[in-house]
């Protein structure tokens, strides 16, 4: 289908397009736009403006900031993918990525709008969750900062307001031993997950020392599994703790049936995908 009229507008600052995005009556940022052009294509969004932010090079970039690592919300997939900083700070953001979509699409998609777009599917709400992300966001009233564990609020709902632009996300580099994996069950290339699970761990004398886990497409937002955290907390990784903490996460899924799978398929897989995520993540804890 064809999608109505629109005005389309390319801002070069984040101050000008905040100005559109304060002015303009049902405005819409673009950003890769693999999830709002559909949607509009099928008339599901039938915005009057389209506001590009592609052309704002202060939202594109990787940095370091003393003890984190600074994303602009705009750096595309491949571009986490081949950041030497990220390879050797934060391995998982340049790993996961390469599971996301097809090339062609993680050579438009990005960061920024995998995350503010809210949908269970994305991969990246998880993995915000599993790094404990910071967002940072900018409006009218100035920046303000909001924890990736507050962020996401319900299906396609997140605590970005409507006047505001995700402009950054601050991530903690890895301290030393940390291991790491993000495990993604799909149909296909290209596909979203069935189920998907975030995992980031320490280890000390043989023990799990810190545990977050995040899974993907099995409630009706990303979620952390905080149980599944609590059974390994204290624990060897051993075939115990493995289903102690899969069948924790898997208390906490509310899937929706879809043609990926029914509810109790959809249950099972992400306490597969959340055993290897961990059993990979502590092989990386040397």
């Amino acid at each position: 289908m064809i999608p109505p009229s629109f005005d389309y507008h390319a801002p070069k600052s984040v101050g000008e397009a905040l100005a559109l995005l304060g002015s303009l009556p049902d405005a819409k940022l673009l950003a890769g736009g693999h999830s709002l052009l559909p949607m509009m294509k099928l008339r599901f969004a039938q915005p009057a403006h389209l506001i590009d932010i592609n052309r704002i090079p202060e939202l594109r970039g990787i940095c370091e900031d003393g003890a984190n690592i600074v994303i602009g919300a705009m750096t595309v997939e491949n571009e986490l993918i081949a950041s030497p900083i990220l390879q050797a700070k934060l391995p998982l953001l340049a790993e996961a990525p390469k599971l996301i979509a097809d090339p062609q699409v993680r050579n438009r998609g990005t960061i920024g709008g995998d995350i503010a777009h809210g949908d269970p599917g994305n991969d990246h709400p998880a993995l915000m969750l599993a790094l404990d992300a910071t967002l940072v966001m900018q409006g009218p009233g100035g920046v303000r900062e909001v924890k990736a564990d507050d962020f996401f609020l319900g299906l396609y709902a997140t605590a970005l307001a409507e006047d505001e632009i995700l402009t950054a996300i601050k991530v903690p580099a890895f301290a030393a031993s940390t291991g790491w994996a993000y495990e993604k069950l799909k149909r296909k290339t290209g596909d979203w997950a069935t189920a998907g699970a975030a995992v980031v761990l320490r280890m000390s004398g043989g023990v799990v020392s810190h545990a977050r886990i995040a899974l993907t497409n099995v409630a009706p937002m990303a979620i952390r599994a905080l149980d599944a955290e609590k059974a390994l907390i204290g624990q060897p990784v051993n075939a115990a703790s493995l289903a102690a903490a899969a069948a924790a996460a898997e208390a906490v899924c509310d899937p929706a049936e879809d043609l990926r799978g029914d509810i109790e398929y959809k249950t099972a897989m992400a306490g597969q995908m959340v055993k290897r995520a961990i059993a990979s993540a502590a092989a990386r804890c040397a």
